[in-house]
């Protein structure tokens, strides 16, 4: 097979909302001579499919809360083409606290959101009530609402960034496997696909579950650990329509959403299961996941006190996937000093699709910036110098079980 094309400036390797959320990035500073290159027959087709497309901006640091505040911001612009949308619904959302302990972690998330710029306020119960009739607040001690969060269907985002691609240029090619990185002289050179070699001095790694082997093959070890993520929906139920505010209880570690006469209801796994990357290669998928019921009956009994309808409804549809986690809870973005042209987009902890366009920019900021700042610089794969597979794995599947918990 020969290669649909043989060169470009830049190839990224992945198809999901993060691979393409830095095509659009790098299409934005003017960087078009840009090539992605997918797998799968369509895009958005791996982890992106299984994403619940919610979209938070409340986080424990300015700079992840900004990160978040740009993939907003450019979702309201993406929603106002006319030839692709997200379909960003920003229907805010509203955070609930149980106990005293999380209200204090509320009251410090909101200082942190004054000082990123990003309004939230404390609202009362009753008004909270006023956003979800059906639901119940009765055990709530604090509810902070943020009037520009929401969600979006996580395939139509990815479309929407390869509407706007393909507009300024950038090409992209499905059914593509990268199966080694050219490297002479200590950088990268090209990469060798299924379909033939193509010539480019920059790679991008935005290949989610397969992100660990692409770097691998490079020589990078990197602690990129594929964890399972599970969420449910309904069948159809009355009360419930897509403007309803998006919620989270941190104390029962769920998040929830309405879908249109239905909701989405998901959470984080208190014993955790992860994949290891090193048993299935490049061009072959992660492991199936079958439904979790007894799991997914512990997210439907964590929710019953505040949403008791959830007891008569019956599970219409189960998604699942393995989106990657990192030891420290932190994305890898940006080059590595070990191989010259050689940039990561990945480790996103479930926050691919929402913060797909934050990543993009950073990841556009580490190419073309001479000093990229304190922040990008604490994402680089560089952090990662001695670690053992085992410690690793243990403190990525920790990160995901403790994702609600007051230390994060």
């Amino acid at each position: 097979l020969v290669a649909d094309k043989q060169q470009a400036e830049i190839v990224i390797v992945g198809g999901g909302a993060v691979g393409c959320g830095v095509a659009y990035q790098l299409a934005l500073a003017g960087q078009t001579d840009v090539l992605l290159l997918e797998s799968l027959p369509s895009m958005a087709a791996a982890t992106t499919a299984q994403a619940a497309g919610l979209v938070g901006q409340l986080r424990t640091s300015i700079e992840r809360t900004q990160l978040a505040m740009w993939s907003v911001e450019t979702f309201s612009q993406l929603e106002q083409d006319e030839i692709a949308k997200p379909g960003w619904r920003q229907v805010g959302s509203l955070r609930v606290a149980l106990n005293a302990e999380r209200v204090k972690q509320f009251q410090q998330m909101k200082a942190v959101a004054d000082s990123a710029g990003l309004e939230v306020e404390f609202i009362d119960n009753q008004q909270a009530a006023e956003f979800w009739p059906t639901m119940s607040f009765d055990q709530a001690q604090a509810v902070l609402w943020c009037a520009t969060d929401g969600y979006l269907q996580p395939s139509d985002l990815t479309m929407a960034y390869v509407s706007q691609c393909r507009r300024q240029g950038i090409e992209f090619q499905t059914d593509t496997t990268v199966q080694d990185v050219v490297v002479r002289d200590g950088r990268v050179q090209g990469v060798v696909t299924n379909r033939g070699t193509i010539d480019c001095p920059l790679v991008i790694n935005a290949a989610g579950a397969h992100a660990y082997q692409l770097a691998a093959s490079v020589g990078l070890q990197l602690p990129i650990i594929p964890v399972r993520h599970e969420y449910f929906v309904t069948v159809q139920s009355d009360g419930l329509h897509p403007q309803l505010p998006v919620i989270r209880i941190p104390d029962a570690t769920l998040y929830l959403r309405a879908e249109t006469g239905a909701m989405l209801c998901g959470g984080w796994e208190p014993a955790s299961l992860s994949t290891d990357p090193r048993e299935y290669p490049v061009g072959k998928e992660p492991p199936v996941i079958e439904p979790d019921w007894d799991v997914l009956a512990e997210f439907a009994a964590q929710l019953a006190p505040h949403f008791p309808a959830i007891e008569e409804l019956g599970i219409r549809s189960v998604f699942k996937g393995w989106p990657t986690f990192t030891p420290d809870g932190r994305f890898i973005i940006g080059p590595s000093s070990q191989l010259e042209g050689f940039y990561m987009a990945g480790g996103c902890n479930a926050h691919g699709v929402s913060g797909s366009a934050g990543i993009g920019r950073h990841v556009v900021e580490s190419i073309l910036s001479t000093d990229p700042g304190d922040y990008l610089k604490s994402l680089s794969p560089d952090r990662f110098g001695d670690w053992d597979w085992q410690s690793a794995r243990q403190q990525a599947m920790h990160y995901y079980e403790t994702y609600y918990a007051l230390e994060h």
